[in-house]
């Protein structure tokens, strides 16, 4: 995808912001001056994804005034820190890209004081909250600064809104799902994966730089579909490398999700298959094995489910092509955005 030459355009904007909130927080404690650089580290350093896609079709669309659309990149940029943070929390990792995060680096400090490794546990956890919080709060600060017309700034306003707000929803379905006797349906996945991710990472992104740079209605839909149909498929990619990615890639324990039970495509498909019992009597064990783990794994492959999974990650990748399949979408705009399907095909684990 194009717009990398963007880039610093969105390190200037979140430099800044970090500085001034850095300068805020050292005058009223250090402590809380060290935690806005934690927060600040674990925000560089990514792929920056969201304000990519983000800069790059506003740019196709005829975008001029880059700045303004780096600030709502950054915005965006944010929420994903924030959510990110909330994430590990709620999942109870003190990782992320292979290094300890704001709950892990907290742990640490607890440990390292001669707190208990619950009362340490619990520290971190504590801390990766409140960082997140500010992260979030600070989302929506960022784009209140716009200096765009008030009609603008309601609607990407209402864009963010909803994105944090699906979002809420989606991590509350799959905290709640495992709780269920019987997985739900493929469908009722499908949903959670769209409220979870599609909706902050995809759709509100292309809205945003389409409502920014003052596109057609029937593109703005257009760019919604196709961000709704790939992002499902992103995270349904994302719950395959959760089982069966590579640990050193992930950074991650290779059955959290296992060990987690929790209800994606790939369980779902499973569900009705033979090998269910066994592997629902496997799932959601605190204590899980490395090597029951890798029982899991070969079930859920004699169970079909990987491959069906694998299929409708792509299904639906081909569904999100489709949505810019229209005459009143730009060239431009298709050749810009085909390549991300490839980053869904990419993160499916072999």
């Amino acid at each position: 995808m194009a717009g990398s030459t963007d880039s610093p355009l969105v390190n200037d904007v979140l430099t800044s912001f970090f500085a001034r909130s850095k300068a805020r927080a050292a005058a009223m404690h250090p402590d809380y001056h060290a935690l806005w650089e934690h927060l600040e580290a674990s925000t560089v350093g990514g792929k920056r994804f969201r304000p990519r896609l983000l800069m790059t079709v506003y740019r196709l669309l005829g975008g001029k005034d880059m700045a303004t659309a780096a600030t709502v990149a950054a915005s965006f940029e944010l929420l994903h820190t924030a959510l990110i943070v909330h994430d590990d929390v709620v999942d109870r990792d003190f990782a992320r890209r292979g290094v300890p995060n704001i709950a892990g680096t907290y742990r640490n400090v607890a440990t390292a004081q001669g707190s208990s490794p619950e009362r340490a546990e619990h520290t971190g956890m504590s801390v990766g909250v409140i960082a997140g919080d500010l992260a979030l709060s600070n989302a929506h600060r960022l784009m209140g600064e716009l200096d765009v017309d008030l009609l603008t700034r309601q609607r990407l306003g209402q864009i963010l809104d909803e994105a944090v707000f699906a979002s809420a929803a989606g991590e509350l379905l799959d905290v709640l799902a495992p709780l269920h006797p019987t997985p739900q349906s493929v469908a009722e996945v499908l949903t959670m994966a769209r409220l979870k991710t599609a909706v902050y990472s995809f759709e509100a992104p292309l809205l945003s730089a389409a409502v920014l740079a003052g596109a057609d209605e029937r593109l703005v839909t257009a760019l919604g579909e196709f961000g709704r149909c790939i992002g499902i498929a992103y995270q349904v990619a994302d719950d395959l490398i959760g089982v069966f990615g590579d640990e050193s890639r992930t950074g991650k324990v290779g059955w959290g999700d296992l060990r987690e039970g929790k209800r994606t495509a790939l369980i779902c498909h499973a569900a009705a298959q033979p090998q269910w019992p066994r592997i629902a009597e496997l799932l959601s064990a605190p204590d899980l094995t490395a090597a029951e783990a890798a029982e899991v794994r070969e079930l859920l492959i004699e169970a079909g489910a990987r491959n069906r999974t694998m299929q409708l990650a792509a299904d639906l990748t081909e569904r999100a092509l489709q949505a810019l399949d229209q005459p009143f979408v730009p060239q431009a705009i298709r050749d810009g955005l085909a390549p991300i399907s490839d980053v869904v095909t990419e993160r499916i684990p072999a």
